[in-house]
């Protein structure tokens, strides 16, 4: 990852939002839990080698983890742990 960047792939689907998470959840359950303290970097609108750019605003350092969740239908997609280089 490279500062103001984040790069991922995932299999496609309806309205996918990128978040920033302050722990790494695994579920729906532990995501939901903590949502109100992550912060939502951006759409996900290309799902193979995508790109999304962190707003200046926001420090991706300060975040160890990510999750790709479907807002239409309130679904946990995918989490990672964010490497730091």
């Amino acid at each position: 990852m490279k500062p103001g960047n984040i790069d991922g792939s995932v299999s496609p689907g309806p309205d996918y939002k990128l978040y920033l998470t302050p722990e790494y959840v695994e579920d729906e359950a532990e995501f939901l839990a903590l949502k109100a303290r992550s912060v939502r970097v951006a759409d996900i609108t290309g799902f193979d080698n995508f790109r999304v750019d962190v707003p200046m605003n926001i420090d991706p350092t300060q975040y160890p983890a990510v999750i790709i969740w479907c807002e239409r239908f309130g679904e946990f997609i995918t989490a990672g742990h964010l490497v730091k280089r």
